[in-house]
């Protein structure tokens, strides 16, 4: 379960970078491509359930890398639907520190989610 989730948010990671690539290469004056945007948060919700429902089969007292994990990438995800539903579907320009914020905190709920693998 926790490789697949780790697999599915590499994917999310790379439309994300493209995403991130386009919104700064038009200075945030335009939106992204629609589609890469709801793929992207599309696959990244399914990483994200993957990873829950691992996270729920964990016996008790185990790692708990993978609470953190989600927490981290639970943040991310609100930032992203936020920048989503609140800006990108609105015709708004997004919040440049909310892309990058919403990037980082990906990043790091993957490294975590990569310590707990390796770990393991």
């Amino acid at each position: 379960m926790f490789i697949w989730s780790a697999i599915l948010f590499a994917v999310a990671a790379l439309g994300g970078l493209t995403l991130a690539v386009f919104h700064f290469r038009r200075g945030g004056r335009e939106r992204p491509p629609t589609a890469l945007a709801l793929v992207h948060g599309l696959v990244a919700a399914a990483a994200l359930v993957l990873l829950i429902v691992g996270a729920l089969g964990l016996a008790a007292g185990s790692s708990s890398l993978p609470w953190i994990s989600v927490a981290i990438f639970v943040v991310a995800a609100l930032g992203g639907a936020y920048m989503f539903l609140g800006k990108h579907l609105r015709g708004q320009p997004l919040p440049g520190g909310v892309v990058v914020l919403h990037g980082a905190l990906a990043v790091i709920g993957f490294l975590v989610l990569l310590g707990f693998l390796l770990s393991a």
